[in-house]
């Protein structure tokens, strides 16, 4: 890997903007980002700044760190032409904007649907006909019910959704799964997989167009990190 250039002091109008999700998937990325080259200006490292944009060690390469879910918005609509999200978010929003080339291969978790231990010793999801689930993921779930013939209501939650069987808001959540762990102190229990789940370089379809060089160049640099990351 070549040495990387200090941080330059600020982007200039037409740089080019990768979107970066807040959170525990940053620190699972950050190797990759250096072995691409990338190196964010100082403060983006400090946890109390309230800065979204940042510049990099490359001239025309800015960083913005948005949630998650937002991620995939700012590259569909073209703010930013590039990002990292993970395919949970791309299937609930289903952009055709958005072009997802590479499987980082960090970020591992699944999208399940739980509910009540002691509902699960019971029930058969097999007769489910109808069912009501919590979930920030309404569009995947609906989908996922309907290819087996089950309606699915969705309650829209965009957290705590250990909280809703608990409480009576719906007997079933249907969420992000990374060691079982949150669900077992709430006293729930993994009862359908949904899919896995793992964090993408996206990119937008437009912007490959129009800056091909640009954007090639850095799929190839996010591609060599995550090789060099399995070696």
């Amino acid at each position: 890997m070549s040495a990387v250039t200090p941080p330059q002091a600020a982007a200039p109008d037409d740089a080019l903007v990768l979107a970066l999700p807040k959170g525990r998937i940053l620190k699972e990325l950050r190797p990759l980002l250096t072995h691409a080259g990338i190196v964010p200006e100082p403060e983006f490292d400090n946890e109390d700044s309230r800065l979204l944009r940042f510049a990099t060690n490359v001239p025309n390469l800015s960083i913005i760190r948005v949630r998650s879910f937002d991620v995939a918005t700012f590259v569909a609509f073209g703010a930013a032409h590039l990002g990292v999200a993970g395919n949970d978010v791309l299937m609930e929003f289903d952009y055709p904007e958005i072009y997802a080339p590479l499987d980082l291969g960090i970020g591992a978790c699944r999208l399940s649907v739980a509910e009540p231990v002691a509902l699960s010793e019971t029930d058969d999801p097999s007769r489910w006909s109808h069912v009501r689930v919590a979930t920030k993921y309404p569009e995947v779930t609906k989908r996922h019910f309907a290819a087996r013939g089950v309606q699915a209501e969705c309650v829209k939650l965009n957290g705590a959704m250990e909280l809703a069987p608990t409480l009576g808001l719906c007997r079933r959540i249907v969420d992000l799964v990374s060691t079982g762990s949150t669900l077992k102190a709430n006293g729930l229990k993994e009862v359908e997989h949904i899919a896995d789940v793992t964090s993408r370089l996206i990119v937008n379809r437009a912007a490959v167009k129009t800056r091909p060089e640009e954007i090639t160049m850095w799929m190839d640099k996010f591609r060599e990190a995550v090789d060099a990351r399995k070696a």
